[in-house]
């Protein structure tokens, strides 16, 4: 009897194997472990066994037989309902591609890629993000900032000038430096704004330069302002935007709007120096233009390509290449 009993378990555990559906997998554990089962049968035939001891060990046979073949209905039920259920998950899931990785049909490009890192590691800096037109009066462009119409600076900048309103009065923005003074104008103290946008000089494009090309200024305004601060913000935003190996220096500059002025550097893991942009003090003049009484106030403002943040960032050696639409070009970005 005892064989008989080890091999309804076997029977047992081969049939369960062949189960491909949870439904009918219950239905067999029903139909083997229930009262009417083959393991119950046996418990009922225990009775007519002559001897205790051929009762005892039919009953135990039994017992393993029926925790054996219990043990593999757990474990075939578990196994099918991990099977359904990743059938379900296949049957709903969403395809979040299209968020989760860079479109396959189209991506930022390279210099809105800067840009929008560039204001990322600001606004992480604290900074907010201020806009201003492109189309500007000659005040805004340059009186304002320290460049009478007299002032030798202007020739630093080859302007385009717009056909509106008196000759000479309307330009094509050469810098994203008059949005400081409509900042000052329009926002109380204390200011920390960073200004990017597209600018524009009469000049040739060649490796280096663009007629057309884009910029970052910040301007920062509050009381007891140093150049200190200025250092160390410039300090903080080289290692936030290239990383720690990086470090920067200042050199003494001139620029009509800053005072003092100087021109700020990065330096390399490599001990290289890479020349990046100009800074300095806002001057009173400049601080009275925004309205602003330079006798509570102070700050300093700061600037640099976005252009060539990009072309630097990736090694690109002509700037042009970067709007020559290349698709060649743009894939690798």
């Amino acid at each position: 009897m005892i064989d008989d009993v080890r091999a309804a378990a076997d029977a047992a555990v081969a049939r369960l194997a062949e189960v491909a559906v949870l439904a009918e997998a219950q239905a067999l554990e029903t139909e083997l472990l229930g009262k009417k089962g083959p393991f119950a049968e046996f418990k009922t035939r225990l009775g007519g066994l002559a001897t205790v001891d051929e009762k005892k060990a039919v009953g135990q046979a039994v017992n393993e037989a029926t925790q054996r073949v219990a043990a593999a209905v757990q474990a075939r039920v578990a196994e099918l309902k991990r099977a359904e259920r990743a059938v379900q998950l296949e049957a709903e899931r969403i395809d979040l591609t299209e968020v989760l990785s860079r479109p396959s049909r189209g991506h930022a490009h390279i210099v809105t890629q800067a840009w929008q890192r560039l204001e990322d590691v600001f606004v992480g800096l604290g900074f907010q993000v201020a806009e201003g037109p492109e189309v500007e009066t000659d005040w805004y462009n340059f009186e304002a900032l320290n460049m009478p119409p007299d002032h030798p600076a202007r020739s630093m900048h080859d302007t385009f000038y717009v056909d509106h309103g008196t000759p000479g009065s309307t330009v094509l923005r050469t810098h994203t430096s008059p949005v400081q003074i409509r900042v000052m104008q329009r926002v109380a103290p204390p200011i920390y704004m960073i200004m990017p946008g597209r600018v524009f000089r009469n000049e040739t494009t060649d490796a280096t330069h663009l007629a057309v090309f884009h910029q970052i200024e910040g301007l920062v305004i509050d009381r007891g302002i140093t150049l200190a601060d200025l250092a160390g913000t410039i300090e903080s935003f080289t290692k936030a935007f290239f990383g720690e190996g990086f470090s920067s220096r200042l050199r003494p500059s001139y620029f009509p709007f800053t005072e003092p002025s100087a021109e700020f550097d990065i330096r390399t893991p490599k001990g290289d120096w890479l020349e990046l942009g100009g800074c300095g003090m806002v001057p009173p003049t400049v601080l009275r233009a925004g309205g602003l009484d330079p006798e509570e106030w102070s700050g300093f403002a700061f600037g640099f390509g976005i252009d060539r943040m990009a072309k630097e960032r990736h090694a690109v050696g002509d700037v042009r290449e970067m709007y020559t639409n290349d698709i060649r070009f743009v894939e690798q970005f």
